[in-house]
């Protein structure tokens, strides 16, 4: 059987990729009991930082303030509510008042704080995703002013999530 050379080439390319697939899998032992030693090359570099976009200290922040921060690009970050101005105000029953900062063109950030029912905007276009249930609904968030949101406004009165914070300048 003559096999075209290309066919022969990508049959060869695979075989040695596969081989090496199952060399990194195992460890690089050829038994797979991972009892290779692993050794740095002399003037390596430090290794490259992946950045995952979870909030800094959400543990801390939530055995602290009872707050669920999760994912965000770094424009939206958590305030203390009487240290300045153009801040966008949460209102929860179950946490109080919570403040956010927005810096730059535009920010996000996935969250989950329960029972909101206000939001005061900034000068940023805002808008909040929410869910009670399985049931999402998106509002949108009045620059400077009040914006009611859960059971604000719904009309059967039921206790939403926030869920994430879009703003836009």
């Amino acid at each position: 059987m003559n096999l075209p050379r290309a066919m022969v080439r990508t049959l060869i390319t695979t075989v040695g990729a596969a081989a090496l697939a199952a060399l990194a899998f195992t460890g690089g032992s050829a038994h797979g009991n991972g009892d290779t030693a692993v050794t740095t090359a002399a003037g390596e570099g430090p290794g490259y930082a992946v950045e995952d976009f979870g909030y800094p200290n959400a543990d801390k922040i939530l055995a602290e303030q009872h707050i669920t921060l999760k994912r965000g690009d770094g424009h939206i970050l958590l305030a203390d509510c009487s240290t300045g101005t153009d801040l966008m105000e949460i209102w929860s029953r179950a946490n109080s008042k919570i403040c956010f900062r927005v810096t730059g063109n535009s920010g996000y950030l996935t969250l989950e704080i329960p029972s909101v029912f206000a939001v005061k905007g900034n000068a940023y276009s805002s808008e909040v995703d929410m869910a009670v249930g399985t049931e999402e609904k998106t509002f949108t968030v009045n620059k400077n002013s009040w914006t009611p949101v859960g059971e604000s406004a719904d009309p059967q009165g039921r206790e939403f999530v926030l869920m994430e914070i879009r703003a836009t300048k």
